[in-house]
């Protein structure tokens, strides 16, 4: 039999969850997971469950738009390996860290390439037999520069998600649009502090107890897109910047892998500026 992610997101009324379970029922689907949450400040709701059993899935998306309000968005999924392309710089902590998720199988995804504006990361991309592009942005304006990257994006069919994993420029808001939804930023600040270049240098000018790391989805407002994965850490005064930088890496490259994780098992719903998470 096969498996289902179901991902339902509504304007919220009475008898959703039993709607939504009779036509489960009714096809002779299984219920393996079941999660649900309302927001009753907004009146919406959402609901991701898994199920498994012989049905198509325009059947299965047919039946349920029959029963659910009209504005509802219904995603009927096949749970299948996504494919990403991952954007980086020089540094190669968080890079490295999903690299080696992927070979040891811990993500539902191929990596199709490794773009990068500079070439100091191809030898480690090489280790694990994965194309490495380096499209350098010397002599370009970050138009031109974007027009290349994006050509090499749209040669690959179906990209799921573009990661940056410290991909060190700010994307324009063309490139943004043609992926949206789709780029996954890891920003090196607990958001919404410290936004944009340095946030350690802030952080220790600010005189902060904690320090984190951010996961979030990129639009056109700096750094301020949907979040999608947090965590700290504990400093101390005797701290420097860039002591705070480096215990800072190994909070970022978690939390970026994290975030990448639920987005590839499709446990994220976006709306508001803002994410549910499952």
């Amino acid at each position: 039999m096969a498996q289902y992610r179901v991902l339902i997101d509504a304007n919220d009324e009475k008898g959703l969850v039993y709607k939504v379970s009779t036509v489960f029922y009714e096809h002779a689907l299984n219920i393996l997971s079941n999660n649900e949450f309302v927001d009753k400040v907004n009146s919406k709701f959402f609901m991701r469950s898994v199920v498994d059993g012989d049905i198509n899935i325009q059947i299965l998306h047919d039946a349920l738009k029959t029963i659910l309000p009209k504005t509802t968005n219904i995603q009927v999924i096949a749970p299948k390996k996504k494919n990403i392309i991952l954007m980086a710089t020089k540094e190669m902590h968080a890079l490295g860290d999903i690299l080696i998720r992927h070979e040891a199988g811990e993500l539902e995804a191929n990596i199709l390439a490794v773009i990068s504006n500079y070439d100091a990361l191809e030898s480690i991309v090489n280790k694990f037999n994965i194309p490495f592009m380096s499209i350098s942005h010397e002599n370009l304006d970050r138009a031109e520069h974007e027009d290349k990257i994006m050509q090499y994006i749209d040669s690959y069919d179906n990209v799921d998600y573009i990661v940056l994993a410290k991909y060190m420029r700010i994307l324009t808001p063309r490139f943004i649009e043609a992926y949206e939804n789709k780029i996954i930023n890891i920003h090196h600040s607990f958001l919404p502090a410290f936004i944009g270049a340095n946030p350690y240098k802030q952080a220790y000018d600010r005189g902060v107890k904690i320090i984190g790391a951010t996961a979030h989805f990129v639009n056109n407002n700096l750094d301020e897109g949907p979040i999608i994965s947090q965590e700290i850490i504990h400093v101390n005064h005797a701290y420097s910047w860039k002591d705070m930088q480096k215990s800072g890496r190994d909070v970022e490259k978690i939390v970026l892998s994290h975030a990448l994780k639920l987005a590839l098992e499709d446990r994220i719903f976006v709306y508001a500026n803002k994410s549910v998470i499952f």
